[in-house]
């Protein structure tokens, strides 16, 4: 499972890791912004104690939903930032991959939600391109956020022709369990607060352009000063597929 920051995993799929027999977790980014007002807000004085909370809150999270995983790998780029680093980080990944010899990888959907998620669909999708087609493991996605009429529409897919969807409608205990585990991450309970836990939602992942828009109009990151617009994105995506050289 390859998510952009830590929390996302739990957001987008913690009663489905429950079900993994010791999963592997990767974490694009350390969760910790440059410009620290998240870390001010949280009453930090350094990013890297920051970021150090922030891995010590997915560990918690993870022991309170009773999920033992084999690997939790953070790549350690800095929140926000992991755009700038899409060649990079897709080799990464392909390299962990191989190393791995997984069947199925789960990640986000291309939504324009945040261009850490955008960064990690790019990186997982372009990472299975650079291995042998026989040994490329099937790309799942899980539900995040994005835009929908300029608000933060969570825990559903952007539509995409129509691609069929598993809904996995979590029972008095396993929203419980999911509760808890989301209750482990004290510092992102501003934003927590939008997301549900009554069911998770997971698909097959289409074939993106990933130097398109995912959608028309504006994307839901385009309102903060996140240092990222959807056109400098698709420069910088179609820069990547150049430099892996992907058609």
């Amino acid at each position: 499972m390859v998510a952009a920051h830590p929390d996302d995993e739990t957001i987008g799929a913690g009663a489905f890791l429950r079900l993994m027999h010791r999963p592997v977790l990767v974490h694009v980014t350390d969760g910790a912004p440059r410009d620290m007002r998240d870390a001010a807000a949280n009453g930090f004085e350094s990013r890297a104690a920051y970021a150090e909370t922030r891995r010590r809150e997915l560990l918690e999270s993870l022991r309170a939903g009773g999920i033992d995983p084999a690997e939790a790998v953070s790549l350690g780029y800095v929140d926000q930032e992991a755009s700038l680093h899409l060649a990079e980080l897709a080799r990464q990944l392909a390299d962990l991959l191989r190393r791995l010899g997984v069947d199925s990888i789960f990640t986000h959907a291309y939504e324009g939600g945040h261009p850490d998620h955008d960064a990690a669909a790019f990186a997982v999708h372009a990472a299975c391109r650079l291995m042998p087609a026989e040994s490329r493991p099937r790309v799942v996605e899980y539900t995040s956020y994005h835009s929908r009429g300029g608000r933060m529409e969570t825990g559903v897919f952007l539509p995409e022709g129509g691609r069929r969807e598993v809904v996995m409608k979590l029972d008095g205990e396993g929203r419980a369990r999911k509760e808890r585990m989301v209750a482990c991450y004290r510092t992102q309970r501003r934003v927590l607060q939008y997301f549900g836990c009554a069911e998770e939602r997971f698909r097959p992942a289409p074939e993106y352009d990933f130097a398109a828009p995912p959608h028309a109009g504006p994307l839901f990151y385009e309102q903060f000063d996140l240092g990222m617009t959807a056109a400098r994105w698709s420069e910088l995506a179609q820069g990547a597929r150049e430099d892996l050289r992907l058609p």
